[in-house]
């Protein structure tokens, strides 16, 4: 699966979440987000090595449950997860780097 491009409004439920199989990122944010933009080419250059990662884009705010289920507090914030389990975050990354060693973490 190939990076996605724009924050998806719809979320899966945490018990979706929950019951993925495989590796997967989660990337909470929002399409006005400067931090969200500025990590955009970061995270391009890591699923160019890992294009095999689903990845969820999901837009976050006040009120949407996937987001406070994770307690996520400042976007982006990237969730790493392995067979619906959380083994890694990371908030506002600011290298290429820092992503590809988590994406590493979940591949089996």
């Amino acid at each position: 699966m190939a990076m996605l491009s724009n924050y998806s409004e719809q979320a899966p439920s945490r018990a979706e979440v929950d019951a993925y199989q495989g590796a997967t990122v989660i990337e909470f944010g929002t399409d006005w987000c400067g931090h969200c933009q500025a990590a955009q080419p970061h995270l391009a250059k890591a699923f160019s090595e890992h294009p095999h990662l689903q990845h969820l884009k999901i837009e976050d705010g006040p009120g949407r449950p996937l987001g406070r289920s994770f307690r996520v507090k400042l976007w982006p914030t990237l969730i790493f997860l392995r067979d619906g389990e959380e083994i890694e975050r990371l908030v506002r990354p600011q290298d290429a780097e820092s992503i590809r060693q988590a994406m590493n973490n979940i591949v089996r």
